[in-house]
């Protein structure tokens, strides 16, 4: 029996010498391939919007309501669904949100804003896959915004029906697009109003930190940050509230948001014979540089901005490579007045941010323990069962 039938990817071939050029080759040929299912797959996904977004038009344009009945819509979902009865998509439900999609991203407003967040993402990873069809400095009745056709259909629907403004949907299609969201992370994300916290903390970053560090940075840090995933003793401390962290780093993680990586806690660093210990350390991946995390269990004070810039610029010295960008710090209470935070900025020279927390879970530990009377009566069913088996 010939075994080279039962496994193809062992090719035995007279005449054949394998050297590292055709490595090379096979890894290219391999690599382009995979860029064109890439470039496939999307071109289909802007193909099926480009169609959406020309039925929306439609039914705007040619006032399709005012001219056949308020039944149109429906009467147009039973002739397409007859006319392409193994394709989904022509419900008359999902051809309301094309049109409601179609008004939501056709006004004057988003004519400007969505060509400049298709030009800032014409330097993104998934730019170099694929050139999608271009749309000029102004949207017209035929085009579809090239943002929106990298963003499926459905995350689409959730943004329009779940935004207030034309800057929180455009706030989320970049998230969809630059992070390759879910649509459970996108449902995540809107619940928990990231649009409302992201990139507010209050901070120097503008001032020690080139433009487009300061604008990641920025971007990464949080005004507030739900901690409602950790249990903590009622009058907890520092480190309970650290440790609760750490148990639930996974969790943290997530919501400190794509990008964190975790160093450690209580990361310890000798100067002068003396150790040192940083609450919590983290390395970015895409800002290229460690952040130091303080965490304080009370409202902010000026002191904890000179104790923070103490360890940044110790993480600068001792950890920093060549390659890293500068150390960012994050300090995070559970309350901060923000023109105190901006006057304890004054005179500190390391980048740094400033949000609060919420939402932990405290615990009477008291009522953890049984009372005298559950005591005297689990010990009188223990000597029952004793007296039982004599």
């Amino acid at each position: 029996m010939d075994k080279t039938k039962d496994t193809p990817y062992i090719v035995r071939v007279k005449d054949f010498r394998i050297d590292s050029d055709y490595s090379s080759w096979l890894s290219d040929i391999i690599k382009r391939y995979r860029e064109a299912q890439i470039k496939a797959a999307l071109k289909v996904n802007y193909e099926k919007l480009q169609f959406n977004w020309s039925i929306g038009r439609d039914l705007v344009i040619r006032k399709a309501e005012e001219r056949w009945g308020s039944g149109v819509v429906e009467q147009l979902s039973f002739d397409l669904q007859d006319a392409f009865p193994n394709e989904k998509g022509f419900s008359s439900r999902n051809m309301w949100r094309m049109k409601q999609w179609y008004l939501f991203f056709s006004t004057s407003e988003a004519s400007e804003k969505l060509p400049q967040l298709g030009a800032e993402l014409q330097n993104a990873e998934i730019q170099s896959l694929i050139k999608l069809p271009q749309v000029g400095a102004e949207l017209n009745e035929d085009s579809l915004p090239m943002i929106l056709g990298l963003v499926p259909w459905r995350h689409q629907t959730d943004i329009v029906t779940g935004c207030e403004s034309l800057d929180e949907a455009i706030f989320y299609l970049k998230e969809c697009v630059t992070r390759g969201w879910s649509r459970q992370t996108l449902a995540n994300s809107m619940k928990a109003k990231l649009y409302e916290k992201q990139g507010k903390a209050i901070s120097n970053f503008p001032k020690y930190l080139p433009e487009a560090q300061s604008r990641l940075a920025q971007e990464i840090t949080k005004d507030n940050y739900d901690f409602s995933f950790v249990t903590v003793p009622e009058n907890y401390q520092e480190e309970q509230l650290e440790t609760a962290l750490e148990q639930n780093i996974t969790r943290f993680l997530l919501e400190l948001g794509t990008g964190f990586a975790f160093v450690g806690r209580q990361k310890e660093f000798i100067v002068n014979g003396r150790s040192r210990r940083i609450d919590m350390l983290f390395y970015h991946i895409k800002l290229k540089a460690y952040v130091v995390v303080e965490l304080k269990v009370r409202p902010f004070e000026p002191e904890f901005a000179g104790k923070l810039n103490y360890y940044v610029s110790a993480v600068d010295e001792l950890l920093k490579g060549p390659d890293d960008n500068p150390t960012i710090g994050l300090l995070i209470c559970s309350d901060k007045d923000e023109t105190e935070v901006r006057w304890a900025f004054r005179g500190v020279h390391t980048p740094m941010g400033v949000a609060s927390y919420d939402n932990v879970n405290t615990i009477n530990e008291t009522n953890l323990l049984p009372s005298a009377e559950e005591l005297q009566a689990r010990i009188r069913l223990v000597e029952e069962k004793i007296n039982k088996n004599k």
